[in-house]
């Protein structure tokens, strides 16, 4: 058993059961043994790999699109670029690094990193040690000036609560038995606001799930926006139908495992649910653009042109790493389709790149 896991079934022993949402909050972020406190999670060596680690195109292009948003917000003098979950760095590493042929726009940041593991900033540190950058263990909400917002793989890892459909309305928890932990449904608080009416038709037993971090992140920095104007972009896996289901898995070492198992030492997600995101952030005043698969996005915004131009003077070893790169970021197969982007805006001439009507 885990120290974490041991912690948490003394919890369980004196409290009684408790919710998916606290168990995944204390898996992930408890300051002592939670999963993104310990040793980096990212790259071949981790448990899993995201699309920055995958290739310097990614960031690069992200940072393509950072400078599009500023020339298109009047190019201002100072700009706050923020990213949340910079994980080690390397996406931020890649936007500078391409950013750079905007010499202004270079001079007008700020740039803030969002990031909760003393781990993980001091890998970012280090890898981004010849810029000047403020890190934040919670988000920057008193900056001033237009913001550029950025986060990959962010929403995905805050924690969710699932519910049950019945009569009545249950909520999932995690328990105790004699094999270990395992989970138990038991009627919600009066107060709660879980929904099943947004969901569509339920059938009894139906699981949905609501992310109450990701929707306050959302409505907070749309409401930053419609103050100081600015985009936001967010990729990540999930949908964007609304539908119900259950999401909720675990990867360990590049594989999936059992989610209540060894607690502070797995990776615990579940899909965004794009479509209330959307609605959030337009319920809070800001423009929304259609949602976007990754792989179209990427395309928008010209990856087949850098591939081509990064092949250029490749070794045929080197291009096939190129080609396979971009064949895993874009293509239906890997991550091009159940990886989406979502982007929203305020004070902008024209819509960020990327997106459709």
């Amino acid at each position: 058993m885990t120290p974490l896991a041991s912690l948490l079934a003394e919890r369980i022993k004196a409290e009684g059961p408790i919710s998916l949402h606290d168990f995944m909050q204390e898996a992930l972020f408890h300051p002592e043994f939670g999963y993104y406190v310990a040793e980096p999670p990212f790259g071949a060596k981790g448990d899993f790999v995201t699309a920055p680690e995958i290739s310097q195109m990614f960031g690069e292009l992200i940072g393509l699109w950072t400078v599009d948003c500023w020339a298109k917000l009047g190019a201002p003098s100072l700009i706050n670029l923020i990213e949340l979950g910079p994980g080690n760095g390397t996406l931020m590493q890649d936007a500078l690094r391409s950013a750079k042929l905007a010499p202004e726009f270079i001079q007008a940041l700020n740039i803030h990193m969002v990031e909760a593991s003393d781990q993980l900033q001091s890998v970012q540190r280090e890898k981004l040690k010849d810029h000047e950058i403020s890190w934040h263990k919670n988000f920057p909400d008193n900056v001033q000036g237009p913001c550029l917002i950025i986060g990959n793989e962010f929403l995905d890892a805050l924690p969710i609560r699932q519910f049950v459909y019945s009569n009545p309305l249950l909520e999932r928890h995690v328990a105790l038995d004699e094999n270990g932990f395992c989970f138990e449904d038991l009627p919600i608080g009066r107060n709660s606001d879980a929904d099943p009416t947004s969901f569509g038709s339920l059938e009894e037993g139906d699981i949905f799930e609501i992310c109450p971090g990701a929707l306050d992140t959302v409505r907070n920095i749309a409401r930053m926006l419609t103050k100081n104007s600015g985009a936001a972009l967010f990729l990540d896996y999930g949908s964007q139908s609304g539908k119900a289901g259950d999401s909720f898995q675990a990867v360990r070492h590049h594989k999936f495992s059992k989610p209540l198992e060894n607690p502070g030492q797995s990776d615990l997600t579940a899909h965004v649910d794009f479509k209330r995101l959307v609605q959030a952030a337009d319920q809070a005043g800001c423009k929304i653009l259609p949602i976007e698969s990754q792989g179209r996005f990427l395309e928008r915004l010209g990856i087949e042109a850098r591939v081509l131009q990064l092949s250029k003077n490749a070794s045929e070893i080197q291009k096939e790493q190129i080609t396979s790169a971009h064949r895993r970021l874009v293509s239906s197969e890997e991550m091009g389709t159940l990886f989406k982007a979502m982007s929203f805006y305020c004070g902008m001439m024209a819509p960020p790149a990327g997106f459709g009507d």
